[in-house]
């Protein structure tokens, strides 16, 4: 790979959420929406309680919520418009995270996920790291390293969300340097298999 991965979107999400409806289920999301329209919930917990109940979870129960009640506005933006908007504010960390991916595209099959705050970066099994502009002049990238502590360029995760073990602090292109890419492969080792 010569560049940086293509990043995702939450729209291009939603056809590999219904893969996991349809292959859990085995009922297409069309007759799942007749379903729903048949049972006329009128909340989204009311929603999220029956299809519990039909044993519809996670992404799957995510996808017919938001088909009945609407998306959000940000998962209708591409990946370049959640990633800009996360920049706009702090133009001089856009490099560091361009630095970051393309440490990212060395280590083999690595898919880039934006979101509205962060950018995930997931491997062939789950995601090994996250990169959020923390403040005007910092960006971290929490590393999913199991059993991993604090120490020296590693710090704790807080605030990196659910599986992310460690962050390390990043300011500028010189800090995504050979010590952040054995940490990087570490973490996507880690979580590859």
């Amino acid at each position: 790979m010569t560049g940086a991965p293509e990043a995702k979107s939450w729209q291009e999400m939603r056809d590999w959420q219904i893969g996991l409806l349809e292959r859990g289920s085995g009922a297409s999301l069309a007759e799942w929406t007749e379903r729903i329209r048949e049972q006329a919930p009128g909340s989204e917990q009311e929603l999220r309680d029956w299809l519990s109940g039909q044993g519809v979870h996670g992404y799957a129960q995510m996808l017919l919520v938001h088909e009945t009640f609407g998306y959000p506005r940000f998962l209708l933006q591409s990946a370049d418009e959640l990633i800009d908007a996360q920049y706009e504010d702090r133009p001089g960390l856009r490099p560091v995270l361009d630095a970051v991916l393309l440490r990212a595209a060395e280590l083999g099959e690595v898919t880039v996920q934006a979101r509205k705050t962060f950018v995930a970066l997931v491997g062939p099994r789950r995601t090994f790291a996250r990169v959020r502009p923390t403040t005007r002049t910092r960006l971290d990238v929490g590393l999913r390293i199991p059993g991993a502590e604090p120490d020296g360029r590693l710090l704790t995760a807080k605030g990196l969300g659910d599986g992310m073990d460690v962050r390390v602090p990043l300011t500028t292109v010189e800090e995504v340097d050979e010590v952040f890419a054995g940490l990087l492969r570490l973490a996507y080792g880690a979580n590859a298999l």
